[in-house]
């Protein structure tokens, strides 16, 4: 079934919503999430170490922002949490996440607007996650998710939910999924570690980047 996308907003095009576009940008992130999940084994690999935040490769130095970021100089760690997940369903709904949401911006709104938002969410949200917690050992989409998902709950106020045409019980799901995960619910009934902190942040960075762009603002 086809429909017409992003005709309100200047770029009319006809999109499958159904299809899996190999060409997008969001194919290839979920991609190397699934890539990198394998190849980690789920956290269960000592492969994991190198795309953790901090650096930890059994040496005598505390792992620590500083020797990290200043006198190793792997800056990679910033974003590649961002990539890897610790089980099977994590991986399953955050990529699924990733096509809902992603497909929605990267139509809408263009490759290069996603992409800036994808790495500012998932920037803020690993970094907010160390500082707000000391904790290092995290990982998933879930930051950025939650980035997209600000984002798009801004324009779609704007719009009246006409541009990006998503469900207000979507919306709905996620905030109190956001609020139960702080509750430790999530935990009980086998979620795992819920890294929070990184959830809020993310969200609150793509609230930020939603405001910047309804009000034109150049950065």
């Amino acid at each position: 079934m086809q429909r017409k996308i992003g005709l309100e907003f200047g770029h009319y095009r006809q999109e499958n919503p159904l299809a899996l576009n190999t060409r997008s940008l969001y194919f290839y992130i979920i991609l190397v999430s699934v890539l990198l999940s394998f190849v980690t084994n789920f956290g269960f690999s000592s492969l994991l170490e190198p795309f953790l935040f901090l650096k930890n490769d059994g040496s005598s130095v505390y792992p620590s922002f500083e020797n990290t970021f200043l006198v190793s100089w792997e800056w990679w760690r910033l974003i590649t949490p961002t990539f890897l997940h610790f089980s099977l369903t994590h991986l399953i709904f955050n990529c699924l996440w990733i096509y809902i949401l992603g497909s929605k911006i990267e139509i809408i709104d263009g490759k290069g607007m996603f992409l800036t938002l994808f790495l500012f969410a998932g920037l803020s949200s690993n970094l907010g996650q160390y500082f707000f917690t000391g904790d290092y050992l995290f990982g998933g989409l879930s930051g950025s998710v939650y980035g997209l998902l600000g984002y798009c709950f801004i324009l779609d106020l704007e719009y009246r939910g006409q541009r990006y045409d998503l469900p207000n019980a979507l919306y709905i799901f996620m905030f109190i999924w956001l609020l139960l995960g702080f509750t430790g619910i999530l935990s009980i009934f086998g979620f795992g570690n819920v890294a929070n902190i990184a959830h809020l942040v993310g969200m609150i960075a793509g609230f930020i980047f939603g405001l910047i762009t309804k009000f034109n603002i150049k950065f």
